[in-house]
């Protein structure tokens, strides 16, 4: 326990929001014996609790907030080797600590990481979970929704539910054509002057993952994202290497270790670290940072709440 601290965080506070039928919102809020709260978000798909919360909590309960880095180290091996629940449970802890930071200094969080970098930055509008018909027609009536609204940048994921080869040749084809055809559909419905992104959700192989991308050169895709699990970085460049898209992936590792074979030439040209995964704030600094030495773009990840 931190002696002495004025301020020390005294109990944690989970918060569920059922955004819809397959999304909960996972708020954590850290409280403190001065009334200061902090806010963290642990989202992960669609639970309404993370029995690891608790676990970091303690690691920070007694302590003050300003021992950010000390929480860090004594809470990276347990996240490292607790898979994506403890990372996220650990990020979300971090994640409060800064907003405790910054209420306690009376300055936004961004000021402590050194300032405003840019008054704007683009968003994307994300129209997997929002397009209920999954059909062509369905994918370009939800593409045309929100660039009537105002979005310039799209991203769907067209193959989710992909089948195993186990269900036959032909049906894994099918679901290849149908995938395809719903991204010639988005592009045709919003016309060329709107970016498009793909997220494959790891379903193919190498010789799937360049052959989709081949076929897909008419949609002038802006990204093609983690046709094949991230963590195998050499097939993940290869594929790069063989395909006119450029690559993005990684919403769903830890640490620097976890990115640095994404951000080794060639591999990707985008990576996505996310702060309710990745280790936290602090992390996805030094995740961007790395990524910046090696050429790499970062395009930082949220498909869950406004916290993240």
């Amino acid at each position: 326990m931190h002696e002495g601290s004025a301020l020390v965080v005294t109990d944690l506070e989970v918060l569920p929001v059922r955004v819809s039928q397959r999304t909960v919102w996972l708020m954590v809020r850290l409280h403190t014996n001065k009334g200061l709260t902090g806010l963290g978000e642990a989202s992960l798909g669609s639970a309404t609790q993370l029995d690891e919360l608790d676990t970091f909590f303690r690691l920070v309960e007694g302590y003050s907030p300003f021992d950010i880095q000390q929480f860090r180290m004594r809470a990276w091996a347990k996240a490292a080797d607790g898979g994506i629940r403890a990372q996220t449970a650990m990020s979300a802890i971090e994640q409060a600590l800064w907003d405790l930071l910054g209420k306690a200094l009376a300055v936004p969080v961004h000021v402590l990481m050194g300032g405003t970098l840019r008054a704007e930055v683009a968003l994307y509008a994300n129209i997997n979970r929002m397009t209920l018909d999954r059909s062509p027609d369905g994918f370009a009536r939800s593409a045309r929704r929100v660039t009537d609204a105002g979005f310039a940048i799209i991203k769907a994921a067209p193959f989710d539910g992909f089948p195993t080869r186990s269900e036959g040749v032909a049906t894994v084809q099918r679901a290849t054509d149908r995938g395809i055809d719903c991204l010639l559909a988005m592009r045709e419905a919003v016309g060329d002057e709107v970016a498009i992104r793909v997220d494959c959700h790891s379903h193919f192989d190498f010789a799937r993952a360049v052959d989709v991308a081949r076929r897909l050169k008419p949609a002038a895709l802006d990204w093609y994202e983690e046709p094949i699990a991230p963590t195998d970085a050499v097939t993940t460049a290869r594929i790069n290497a063989s395909i006119p898209q450029r690559m993005a992936g990684g919403e769903l590792l830890f640490g620097v270790a976890g990115f640095a074979p994404l951000c080794r030439p060639g591999v990707v040209d985008v990576i996505m670290p996310d702060v309710m995964h990745c280790g936290g704030l602090l992390e996805g600094r030094h995740i961007a940072a790395l990524a910046a030495s090696e050429g790499v773009s970062v395009s930082p990840h949220n498909a869950c709440g406004p916290v993240a």
